[in-house]
């Protein structure tokens, strides 16, 4: 149906200005019931959605900046591929102390969705040492080598705790103020290790030597894999070292 399916959420909905990012989805300021917003539309399934809206819904209620799903005018959080969100303001982090912030926000993030079921159709980083493919991600795409070192790199967070990640944080997907860290553009979020979310710049995250190498290369080989292949993809494979 495409964008048409905007007039679900108000007969005089619009689309205003296309926004930068969302790599796998055409994002646009929209204007609904009279406010500004944000509309996503991609080719994710239902359960896909549901999933990410249910998300946000909680870290909503518990006191994250997100942005938080706009119901159509029947009730439905999304409707033909569609979704609808809050705007959120802000600017994105510049210093050292401001990644610190981020890197607290990100904590909160995973400990409030420790448990949490895994996004329909997704593998985790230490699932794919054994599986080859999983929504966006397909092993088999790759050189056997750059799959290879993706899972050595993998293999040194093996065993440890999972919870939700929001699996993109740079710059882009930061909105900062005075008083609150949001992040936006939760559309490679899943359940996985932690540490994916944890190679911050100035490492804001305060993690010890090996911690901070072990996170940074297996984010590399997460971000190579998940957008292979392009330009962006064979530099990240390029900094995960071979094995």
């Amino acid at each position: 149906m495409g964008w048409e399916a905007l007039g679900r959420w108000a007969e005089d909905a619009v689309r205003m200005e296309r926004l930068s990012g969302g790599v796998a989805n055409d994002v646009w300021s929209v204007r609904v019931r009279g406010r500004l917003a944000v509309g996503r539309l991609g080719a994710r399934s239902d359960a896909d959605l549901a999933w990410e809206t249910a998300l946000l819904q909680h870290l909503d209620r518990e006191g994250l900046a997100v942005p938080v799903p706009i119901a159509t005018m029947d009730g439905r959080l999304f409707a033909d591929g569609l979704m609808v969100m809050t705007y959120v303001v802000g600017e994105p982090p510049e210093t050292e102390t401001d990644w610190r912030r981020v890197a607290e926000t990100l904590r909160q993030v995973h400990r409030l969705t420790r448990g949490w079921p895994q996004r329909p159709g997704w593998r985790s980083s230490t699932d794919l040492l054994r599986a080859e493919a999983g929504t966006r991600i397909d092993l088999r795409a790759m050189p056997p080598d750059g799959v290879a070192r993706c899972r050595a790199a993998w293999a040194r967070l093996s065993g440890r705790p999972t919870c939700v990640v929001h699996g993109d944080p740079n710059p882009r997907n930061i909105r900062m103020t005075a008083d609150r860290v949001a992040l936006i553009d939760w559309d490679e979020s899943h359940v996985d290790i932690p540490d994916l979310d944890l190679a911050l710049p100035h490492n804001a995250a305060g993690l010890d030597a090996e911690a901070h190498d072990a996170a940074a290369q297996a984010s590399a080989a997460w971000q190579a894999a998940v957008c292979w292949d392009d330009e962006y993809s064979r530099k990240r494979l390029a900094e995960v070292r071979a094995v």
